[in-house]
C-alpha cells in the first residue's frame, strides 16, 4: 500500500525546489522579481477581470451580509482585490512586499478615490499587522516554504474567515507529466491540491469554491529550448541534464507553435478555498 503524502513536508519541498531552480539560474527571487513588471501585471489583471468570476461574486457576497467589516489582503499585488472590495469592506489593509507593486497599488487607490484603504509594505507570515474580521491570500503562498506558519498566522489573525485563492492543475497537464518522470508524484510546484491537503493534515477542513471564469490564459516560449529552460528552472534542473531527452520529447509533442511562439496547452483554474475561525477568539 502507498504510504499517504506528508503534505506540509512537500508544500515545503515544491517550494524550495523553485527557490533552487530560480537561483541557479539567477532569476530574481521575490519581492524584487516585479521591478519594471508591476504595470504589465496590473494590465494583464484586468484583462483577466474583464469577466465576473465567481470568487469575486462569493467574497462581495459575504462582505455584504457581515458590513463593517475590515479585510486583509495579503499578497495584494497591484491591489485588484483592494480596490474591488474596498467597495464592501469598511476598511481593507492591503499589504505586499514589492515597492514596485505598492507604487501601482497606491495609484491605483488614488484614481478611484478610496479613503478606507492602507497599505503596508511587508512579507507574509512576518509581518506585524493587526486582527481583521477578514483575511484574504490570493495566489500569495507559493513562495512561503512554511505553509504551516504561514496558515497558522492566517487563522489567529482573522476574527472571522480566512480566505486562500489557489491555483488547480489538471492531472494530465505537460508539468504533472513531468513532475512523474523526474519526482516520481504530480505535483510541480504548491498548488490546491497539495495546499487542501496540508490545511485537511492540520485538522482545517475548509469549504471549496470553484472559479467559473475558465482556464488561465497559457504559458509561452520563444524556442523549445525556452521552454525546456524554463521547465528545467521550475524543477531544479538548471544545471542537471539528466532528464532533457524526456523533457524535450514532451515539450515537443504538446506545445504548439502559433504565430511564431510555442503555447502550451490551457490547464490551470483558481480555486477559492475558506474557513470560519473557531470561536471565540
Amino acid at each position: 500500500m502507498q504510504a499517504i503524502p506528508d503534505w506540509l513536508s512537500l508544500w515545503r519541498d515544491l517550494v524550495e525546489a523553485q527557490a533552487r531552480g530560480r537561483a541557479a539560474a539567477k532569476v530574481d527571487a521575490q519581492p524584487y522579481a516585479w521591478r519594471g513588471k508591476a504595470r504589465e501585471f496590473h494590465e494583464s489583471v484586468q484583462r483577466r477581470w474583464a469577466k465576473p468570476d465567481s470568487s469575486r461574486a462569493f467574497i462581495a457576497a459575504d462582505l455584504e451580509q457581515h458590513p463593517g467589516e475590515t479585510l486583509l489582503d495579503i499578497g495584494a499585488g497591484t491591489g485588484a482585490w483592494a480596490v474591488f472590495l474596498a467597495r464592501y469592506a469598511q476598511h481593507v489593509t492591503a499589504l505586499d512586499p514589492s515597492l514596485a507593486m505598492l507604487d501601482v497599488l497606491r495609484e491605483n487607490v488614488a484614481a478611484e478615490g478610496l479613503t478606507n484603504v492602507s497599505v503596508l509594505e511587508g512579507s507574509w507570515p512576518d509581518a506585524d499587522v493587526p486582527p481583521h474580521d477578514v483575511v484574504l491570500c490570493s495566489h500569495s503562498l507559493y513562495g512561503i516554504a512554511d505553509f504551516e506558519t504561514a496558515v497558522r498566522k492566517l487563522a489567529a489573525t482573522a476574527r472571522r474567515r480566512c480566505y486562500l485563492l489557489l491555483r488547480i492543475v489538471t492531472p494530465d497537464s505537460v508539468m504533472a507529466q513531468a513532475a512523474r518522470h523526474v519526482w516520481g508524484q504530480p505535483y510541480d510546484s504548491p498548488n490546491f491540491q497539495v495546499g487542501y491537503n496540508a490545511l485537511l493534515q492540520l485538522g482545517i477542513f475548509a469549504n471549496v469554491v470553484l472559479e467559473d471564469s475558465g482556464l488561465w490564459k497559457p504559458w509561452t516560449n520563444t524556442s523549445l529550448d525556452e521552454a525546456l529552460a524554463d521547465m528545467k528552472r521550475r524543477f531544479d534542473l538548471v544545471n542537471d541534464p539528466t532528464h532533457d531527452a524526456f523533457l524535450r520529447d514532451l515539450l515537443a509533442r504538446h506545445l504548439t507553435k502559433v504565430d511564431g511562439q510555442w503555447v502550451w496547452p490551457r490547464g490551470t483554474r483558481s480555486a477559492l478555498v475558506y474557513w470560519d475561525v473557531e470561536e471565540p477568539r
